[in-house]
């Protein structure tokens, strides 16, 4: 057998596991078995209930260490976080997550830190310490990742519409205002009669826009919720926006005053639980002072346990005020969750496209909100699945 062959034997022995030991041939180095035994403890059922193995994870939160520590050791960072997952899901490894050990020797994600939340309010106190660090090592991997693009994004977007605002007398950019006014020259007079002045965008040292986020808590949401709150978190650091933040399911929590620190943010939340936005959404109406300076984003699967012609009767009300009305499926990696496609298509016909959106490309849809542009046009051209 040359290597290319001996490399897919390998490959499908390591896949299929031992039933295919027979005609594929058994593993040869000691990285292989160890990886084998890695896998089989997670997705060979029958192995590990049929007592042919020891390795099986069932019970014991030193082995679940031990078994974490060797799958970081022998699979990329990609594969562990999938496996990582799996083994909450197939081994209901849950309870043994509030363990601190445990959490060390994870490997922190996106997912991890949404099951950690969800299990905030039941954790003990030895393991909330521990718990903290694993989610803001991954808040500040996502701040890293998003933070000097969305203020770049937003800070454009506002100073182009400072720039065709009524400026004080002071601020009026002549160059720019001539050239924009040119259409208007009276030879007779010599003089360029300008309808519109233009300035130079110096308002951004002053609040020029409000942001609300709305944020649904429920459980399918949980990527959602931790990237919304660290975008939330950067929003508020500017001083151009005035920036809430309010997270629900059937209750809310306003959370605008722990923005300077999304952790805190997060362990504000408590995921899962059922949902009712039209209550959400009244609330963040008395948050709006400004309609016609306000943007409105509301991150939901849309499944409404409140009052669906009212919520969207207040969806409606905020449009027609001169709100401008975000509605996000996901703000996440993975595209668009299972979502309520009536509720979606009753907000569209109110002009207000329902579709998800990655953290990646959130800083441009900010802007192009920002810009009062056209969110369909964007959300036809960027979103994840609608």
């Amino acid at each position: 057998m040359n290597t290319d062959n001996e490399t897919q034997a390998r490959r499908w022995r390591l896949v299929l596991g031992t039933a295919a030991e027979e005609g594929l041939g058994g593993l040869g180095s000691a990285d292989d078995v160890a990886m084998d035994r890695a896998l089989s403890a997670l997705y060979n059922d029958d192995e590990r209930t049929s007592g042919k193995r020891s390795g099986g994870l069932e019970g014991s939160a030193p082995r679940v260490a031990r078994w974490l520590g060797d799958i970081r050791n022998y699979f990329p960072s990609t594969v562990v976080e999938v496996m990582q997952r799996d083994a909450v899901q197939r081994l209901n490894l849950t309870q043994l997550l509030l363990e601190p050990e445990l959490l060390e020797a994870v490997e922190p994600d996106v997912h991890l830190v949404g099951t950690l939340l969800s299990l905030n309010r039941v954790m003990p106190e030895t393991t909330k310490a521990t718990a903290r660090l694993v989610v803001e090592k991954v808040v500040r991997e996502i701040e890293q990742r998003i933070a000097a693009h969305t203020v770049a994004a937003v800070s454009g977007a506002l100073n182009r519409a400072a720039r065709v605002s009524r400026p004080r007398l002071r601020d009026i950019d002549w160059d720019r205002t001539i050239r924009k006014n040119l259409a208007n020259y009276l030879p007779e007079h010599r003089t360029v009669v300008p309808e519109r002045l233009v300035g130079y965008g110096r308002k951004a040292q002053a609040v020029q826009r409000d942001v609300v986020l709305a944020i649904d808590q429920s459980g399918s949401m949980a990527a959602s919720v931790v990237y919304a709150s660290v975008f939330g978190a950067v929003l508020a650091s500017m001083r151009s926006l005035k920036t809430s933040l309010v997270v629900f399911d059937t209750e809310i929590v306003d959370l605008t005053d722990k923005l300077d620190d999304p952790v805190d943010v997060l362990f504000g939340t408590q995921l899962g639980g059922g949902t009712d936005i039209n209550r959400a959404i009244a609330y963040s109406q008395t948050l709006i002072t400004r309609p016609t300076d306000t943007l409105f984003v509301l991150i939901s699967d849309l499944y409404e346990g409140g009052v669906r012609d009212e919520m969207l009767r207040r969806v409606n009300a905020m449009k027609e005020s001169g709100v401008q009305v975000v509605v996000l499926l996901a703000l996440s990696d993975e595209g668009a969750p299972a979502f309520d496609h009536d509720n979606a298509a009753a907000l569209a016909a109110l002009g207000v496209p329902a579709f998800a959106c990655t953290p990646d490309k959130f800083p441009a849809l900010l802007a192009v909100a920002l810009d009062r542009g056209d969110l369909q046009v964007w959300a036809n051209a960027n979103s994840s699945h609608r």
